[in-house]
């Protein structure tokens, strides 16, 4: 069974900003999953071959010093899952991330009500 964006999301929650206790999909930090399948050389896809994904994040703040590492430890997560073959990490800017975008579990772990 082809990897799904839940089953992307699932293993991103075990992912941290180091400066704060809340992993980063309940941060809201994740604004997109995508998927490319692998295809043999004549274009036909495979289904036996792993996908590619990518993932575009963002920060608390431009200057977060912690964007290297938190690329790295998604990039990592998501390899481990099977049926990833590659994963790249794009920190996006835009939208800017805002509190708003924090969910009730988060708000709750962080004491905003």
């Amino acid at each position: 069974m082809p990897v799904t964006e839940q089953d992307v999301l699932s293993a991103l929650k075990s992912c941290y900003d180091p400066e704060i206790p809340v992993n980063i999909v309940d941060l809201g930090l994740i604004y997109s999953v995508r998927f490319a399948d692998a295809s043999s050389e004549n274009g036909d896809v495979k289904q036996d071959v792993k996908q590619d994904v990518t993932v575009d994040l963002t920060l608390t703040s431009q200057g977060c010093p912690e964007h290297v590492n938190i690329s790295a430890q998604v990039k990592s997560r998501l390899e481990q899952l099977p049926g990833i073959r590659n994963a790249a990490v794009n920190v996006v800017w835009t939208p800017p991330w805002s509190p708003e975008r924090l969910s009730p579990d988060a708000k709750k772990q962080l004491g905003i009500e």
